[in-house]
């Protein structure tokens, strides 16, 4: 990472050694990235006039640079909520870029146009410079701008009741930002996606497109692209009538580290129209192939770790209850549930361990007894330091008050 206060410090002294008045690009080019310096650390006014500054001894002598400075310096006008501000001077950027045929760089600044213009509500103008910052915006070498460019233009499209012209681009979208392995920005295409079949009432391809954007937005890296992904997932299945799955989805979204209010809301509606309670998981795997049942009870366990105690207890409770209730495939879902919790951090490992102990010990002493049987069968199917493992912290966990083993 970059240290920002001892680049401004840098910088700043970089341009007091080179004065305007003797050597002016030179002091422009230290403002300029000064600017960078000063926004990246938050800094806003002052990166605002570091940056004109830069742009104004620029103008006279290299238009290429001042383009270039007038585009960093609509980007901060934007971070500051000055959003005309920032409307003019990526207008005047991309003129300049156009002027001195520097394509790539007008295909950025018009992207950045038609953010700072949707932000104001001008969405014609939004897809007008959408639609030009895509024809600059070579596929080939640039996938990933490509891809910002034809998913922002789908999105917005797709913002104004068009369904029809944002498919195309945003399926464009995904597959460059996947060519750029771009995951976030695939992540994002995806989910927007969604929301079009969703809208065309294609309500298979909707939730294969959240599902790819809850892939491609891990939980623990963009939760609040995983908490969207999410909610929008319990939306689909519940429009498909897949009630089991819209439940668990949307615990999962309320459950995200990051939770938007608006994301939050829509999750909890899904709740409150269908129910709630533990156990959903095992009502998923009963409609999923066996092969599917790792990825499932893996994501569904990571929900479990962030949650009270009280609320994981009645989860794994009602687990332990769903695996004595499916005897015919009880050591598949016992595989299932310590593959996740391998994976587990240690700490969290032994949590969800000493929780299935304790609500062990409330069932029936033969109950518990062919829980054990079937999931040390299931621990003798991984490789031996995992069963080891395994097997050594359930009997040390199981000597303690409250557990059972």
């Amino acid at each position: 990472m970059i240290d920002a206060h001892g680049a401004v410090a840098e910088l700043r002294e970089r341009a007091r050694r080179h004065p305007p008045d003797r050597y002016p690009v030179q002091h422009a080019t230290a403002q300029f990235h000064l600017g960078a310096a000063l926004a990246q650390d938050g800094r806003l006014d002052e990166a605002r006039a570091a940056l004109e500054a830069a742009a104004a001894l620029f103008e006279a002598r290299l238009p290429v640079e001042h383009a270039k400075a007038l585009n960093s310096l609509g980007a901060v006008e934007r971070m500051a909520g000055r959003t005309r501000d920032a409307v003019a001077a990526f207008e005047r950027a991309s003129a300049l870029f156009a002027a001195t045929g520097n394509g790539l760089e007008r295909g950025a600044a018009l992207y950045n146009l038609g953010l700072a213009a949707r932000e104001l509500g001008d969405a014609e103008r939004a897809v007008d410079a959408f639609r030009e910052a895509l024809e600059l915006l070579d596929g080939g070498r640039v996938p990933a701008q490509a891809a910002a460019a034809a998913r922002e233009l789908g999105a917005t499209l797709l913002l104004s009741g068009d369904l029809g012209g944002a498919r195309p681009l945003l399926e464009r979208a995904e597959e460059l930002a996947d060519a750029a392995r771009d995951t976030a920005g695939m992540g994002a295409a995806a989910n927007a996606l969604g929301l079009v079949h969703l809208g065309e009432g294609r309500l298979d391809a909707a939730t294969r497109a959240f599902r790819r954007s809850a892939a491609a937005h891990p939980r623990s890296v963009r939760p609040d692209g995983y908490a969207l992904a999410k909610a929008n997932l319990a939306l689909a299945f519940e429009r498909a009538g897949e009630v089991a799955r819209a439940r668990l989805s949307a615990l999962q979204a309320l459950a995200s580290p990051e939770l938007p209010q608006a994301v939050g809301d829509q999750a909890s509606g899904v709740l409150d129209r269908l129910g709630r309670g533990p156990g959903e998981v095992l009502r998923v795997l009963d409609a999923e192939a066996p092969d599917a049942w790792p990825g499932v009870v893996r994501e569904e366990v990571v929900r479990w770790i962030s949650l009270p105690d009280d609320e994981r207890h009645a989860e794994t409770a009602a687990w332990i209850e769903g695996q004595l209730a499916r005897d015919a495939v009880a050591v598949e879902l016992a595989g299932a549930w310590l593959g996740a919790l391998l994976e587990a951090p240690p700490d969290d490992m032994e949590r969800l361990i000493r929780t299935a102990l304790r609500a062990l010990a409330e069932r029936e002493p033969y109950q518990r007894e062919r829980f054990r049987s079937r999931t040390e069968m299931a621990m003798a199917r991984f490789h031996v330091p995992q069963m080891l493992r395994l097997r050594d912290t359930f009997e040390r966990l199981g000597r303690e008050p409250e557990a059972a083993w």
